[in-house]
């Protein structure tokens, strides 16, 4: 079985490289809740798969996504990222987020973004 640091890593990789979609479709759980700082959760895989798919519509530049650091524990990852972009309706954004990721069914049922903003 496949560990949790195996997988997290495995999908960081796949969202450095452009592939935040696919890893989306590998790793995430149908009903997965995600959460943007203390915004409204987005529910579902669905509806999170679509908010995704807006988010890197709207970005025009992207020039890095670089992992900082990465944990992981029982049922839970986090990942400290650093982000540089450009967004058609935010412009040039560069900033650090920690993401903290809890797994059910080797799936991420739960992601939460905090970040400065």
């Amino acid at each position: 079985m496949e560990t949790l640091l195996k997988k997290i890593n495995d999908l960081n990789k796949m969202i450095v490289e452009g592939n935040a979609l696919e890893g989306f479709e590998k790793y995430y759980h149908e009903n997965v809740v995600m959460q943007e700082n203390e915004s409204t959760p987005t529910i579902g895989k669905n509806a999170n798969r679509e908010r995704e798919r807006k988010f890197l519509d709207d970005v025009t530049d992207f020039r890095v996504a670089n992992v900082l650091s990465v944990a992981s524990g029982d049922h839970v990852t986090m990942v400290e990222w650093y982000f540089d972009y450009t967004h058609k309706d935010w412009g040039i954004r560069n900033y650090k987020q920690i993401s903290v990721q809890h797994w059910a069914d080797d799936k991420i049922i739960n992601e939460k973004f905090y970040y400065e903003s």
